[in-house]
């Protein structure tokens, strides 16, 4: 009987593929429980904020798939080719256009959100894009007295003079400028402690338009996660009567469930709509070291059409502006 042993050469490459192979499935758990928490909506503690990452997570599983397929790991290529497509299939719809915007015809109605961050934004910069892009209708969110005042002395009134404000020290007023009248006009304080400037806007040869600057608890600690959730599930649905949009720094992304479950409801995102849904609203624009997130967002009713989206630095804020066009259905 002949007896043969592994040369030394053998055993270390053997240990070698041993540890590239655990290694390899070691780096697809964590994308599988991202994946399996973003799709069921699990969202508590900082995970809520990890999530708002979720499209570079999409671009990283793309490194352990390519390289289980160099190193010939089958099973794990597998593994790995699932998780990456079902990224894809969450994330890529809001990168391509949409082929159904909703209806084309109406009447157009331009309308932008902007986070002022505590009114210290430029006011000019606000005036200049509510100038230049026709702006209909301009939400404000983190709108202080101060920030009223400077707006006012910027001209801000002269090209939108209907208003619903609603000022505070902080971050927690809001105010909506309108270029057309409102049929009724308010704004109410969410259980986050944020006030929501809303009104009926009359927009001439148009049905009227329900419009509210939206602005829920940031999940900037895990004891505010509950007050996250609970003030985007109190947004107004789209569930019949007077065609409604939504707009504002809703401090959640598309990876979050209640934002999603709320569009359900019978909204579209503009931005997603258009595919522009990648494009960051907040995060380096005043310098921190934060990639860009999409947390500011126009939904608009699936009765109302999209024709496009963009989005503008702000000087002096953290956010950036969001201009959305849409069509509104004729009276």
């Amino acid at each position: 009987m002949t007896i043969t042993e592994a040369s030394p050469e053998a055993r270390p490459a053997g240990r070698r593929r041993v540890v590239w192979t655990v290694l390899l499935w070691l780096s697809l758990m964590p994308a599988a429980v991202w994946f399996l928490g973003r799709t069921f909506g699990w969202e508590a503690g900082l995970w809520v904020q990890f999530l708002a990452f979720t499209p570079y997570v999409a671009v990283w599983t793309l490194i352990p798939l390519i390289v289980s397929l160099f190193a010939r790991r089958w099973a794990a290529a597998a593994v790995a080719a699932l998780i990456a497509f079902g990224f894809a299939m969450a994330v890529a719809p809001r990168l391509t256009a949409d082929a159904d915007r909703g209806p084309s015809a109406g009447v157009e109605l331009q309308v932008m959100t902007a986070n002022l961050l505590f009114s210290g934004a430029e006011p000019s910069e606000i005036v200049r894009l509510v100038r230049e892009n026709d702006v209909d209708v301009l939400a404000v969110q983190e709108f202080t007295p101060r920030g009223e005042t400077a707006l006012r002395d910027a001209g801000l009134e002269k090209l939108l003079p209907y208003r619903q404000l609603a000022p505070e020290f902080g971050a927690s007023g809001s105010g909506l400028y309108s270029r057309h009248p409102f049929a009724d006009q308010a704004a109410r304080r969410n259980d986050g402690g944020f006030q929501q400037a809303h009104a009926t806007v009359r927009v001439p040869g148009a049905a009227t338009v329900f419009v509210e600057s939206v602005h829920p608890l940031a999940p900037a600690h895990p004891n505010m996660v509950s007050g996250w959730s609970a003030d985007l599930r109190d947004q107004s649905p789209a569930d019949g009567g007077i065609p409604r949009i939504l707009l504002g720094d809703f401090n959640a992304t598309l990876d979050h469930r209640p934002l999603r479950d709320l569009i359900a409801t019978g909204y579209r995102d503009a931005a997603d709509v258009v595919g522009k849904g990648g494009i960051g609203t907040w995060g380096p624009y005043d310098g921190d070291p934060i990639p860009p997130v999409t947390i500011d967002h126009v939904l608009a009713d699936k009765r109302i059409g999209v024709r496009d989206v963009a989005v503008h630095d702000i000087k002096d804020s953290d956010h950036r502006a969001v201009i959305a066009w849409l069509t509104v259905p004729a009276a």
